[in-house]
Protein backbone atom coordinates (compact mmCIF):
# COMPACT_ATOMS: atom_id res chain seq x y z
CA UNK A 1 0.00 0.00 0.00
CA UNK A 2 1.48 3.09 -1.07
CA UNK A 3 0.43 6.60 0.27
CA UNK A 4 1.24 9.94 -1.86
CA UNK A 5 2.82 12.35 1.28
CA UNK A 6 2.37 16.28 0.97
CA UNK A 7 5.35 18.57 2.01
CA UNK A 8 4.72 21.72 3.27
CA UNK A 9 7.58 23.90 3.71
CA UNK A 10 7.39 25.90 6.71
CA UNK A 11 8.45 29.88 6.80
CA UNK A 12 9.92 31.06 3.48
CA UNK A 13 11.19 27.59 2.63
CA UNK A 14 10.02 26.41 -1.03
CA UNK A 15 9.48 23.56 -2.54
CA UNK A 16 10.58 23.02 -5.98
CA UNK A 17 10.24 19.21 -7.97
CA UNK A 18 14.16 18.77 -9.87
CA UNK A 19 13.87 19.24 -13.44
CA UNK A 20 15.22 16.81 -15.43
CA UNK A 21 18.38 17.00 -17.29
CA UNK A 22 18.90 16.72 -20.57
CA UNK A 23 21.17 14.05 -22.55
CA UNK A 24 20.96 15.63 -25.55
CA UNK A 25 20.84 18.68 -27.29
CA UNK A 26 18.77 20.26 -29.95
CA UNK A 27 20.77 19.51 -33.02
CA UNK A 28 20.83 16.05 -31.51
CA UNK A 29 24.68 15.85 -29.96
CA UNK A 30 24.96 13.52 -26.81
CA UNK A 31 25.84 14.84 -23.20
CA UNK A 32 27.95 12.65 -21.40
CA UNK A 33 26.65 11.06 -18.30
CA UNK A 34 28.65 13.10 -16.52
CA UNK A 35 27.55 16.49 -17.19
CA UNK A 36 24.40 15.11 -16.61
CA UNK A 37 25.54 14.45 -12.77
CA UNK A 38 25.66 18.08 -12.09
CA UNK A 39 23.15 19.58 -9.69
CA UNK A 40 20.68 20.90 -11.49
CA UNK A 41 19.55 24.82 -11.03
CA UNK A 42 15.79 24.89 -12.40
CA UNK A 43 13.05 23.42 -11.02
CA UNK A 44 9.13 23.83 -10.33
CA UNK A 45 7.88 25.22 -7.10
CA UNK A 46 5.39 22.29 -5.80
CA UNK A 47 4.27 23.79 -2.71
CA UNK A 48 5.11 27.13 -0.53
CA UNK A 49 5.41 28.04 3.12
CA UNK A 50 3.91 30.68 4.58
CA UNK A 51 6.96 33.52 4.49
CA UNK A 52 9.58 35.56 6.55
CA UNK A 53 8.35 36.76 9.63
CA UNK A 54 10.54 39.96 10.23
CA UNK A 55 11.62 40.56 13.97
CA UNK A 56 8.36 42.88 14.44
CA UNK A 57 5.98 39.95 13.88
CA UNK A 58 5.39 41.25 10.25
CA UNK A 59 4.80 37.97 7.88
CA UNK A 60 5.91 38.53 4.41
CA UNK A 61 4.44 36.06 1.74
CA UNK A 62 6.83 34.53 -1.01
CA UNK A 63 6.46 35.98 -4.54
CA UNK A 64 6.80 32.53 -5.96
CA UNK A 65 3.72 30.64 -6.68
CA UNK A 66 3.47 26.82 -7.18
CA UNK A 67 3.53 26.06 -11.03
CA UNK A 68 6.32 28.80 -11.30
CA UNK A 69 9.62 27.53 -13.19
CA UNK A 70 12.32 28.50 -11.00
CA UNK A 71 16.53 29.30 -11.37
CA UNK A 72 17.95 28.61 -8.37
CA UNK A 73 21.73 29.27 -6.65
CA UNK A 74 23.54 25.54 -7.19
CA UNK A 75 24.56 25.33 -3.59
CA UNK A 76 21.49 26.69 -1.68
CA UNK A 77 19.07 23.77 -1.77
CA UNK A 78 18.94 20.68 0.46
CA UNK A 79 18.04 17.61 -1.21
CA UNK A 80 15.00 15.41 -0.12
CA UNK A 81 13.24 12.18 -2.01
CA UNK A 82 10.06 11.51 -0.80
CA UNK A 83 7.86 8.56 -1.99
CA UNK A 84 11.03 8.05 -4.92
CA UNK A 85 10.70 11.35 -5.99
CA UNK A 86 13.98 14.20 -5.90
CA UNK A 87 13.07 17.44 -4.59
CA UNK A 88 14.87 20.25 -3.10
CA UNK A 89 13.88 22.70 -0.21
CA UNK A 90 15.57 25.80 -0.37
CA UNK A 91 14.62 29.60 0.92
CA UNK A 92 12.81 32.13 -0.80
CA UNK A 93 15.68 34.25 -0.67
CA UNK A 94 18.44 31.42 -2.77
CA UNK A 95 15.89 31.81 -6.15
CA UNK A 96 17.52 34.10 -8.71
CA UNK A 97 14.75 34.02 -11.09
CA UNK A 98 10.88 33.29 -12.33
CA UNK A 99 11.06 31.93 -15.91
CA UNK A 100 7.55 32.63 -17.52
Amino acid sequence: MSTKHRIIPLGDRVLVRVAKVETKTKSGIIIPDTAGKERPEQGVVVEVGAGRTTDQGVVITPKVRPGDTVVFSKYGPDEIKIDGEEFYILSESNILAVIK
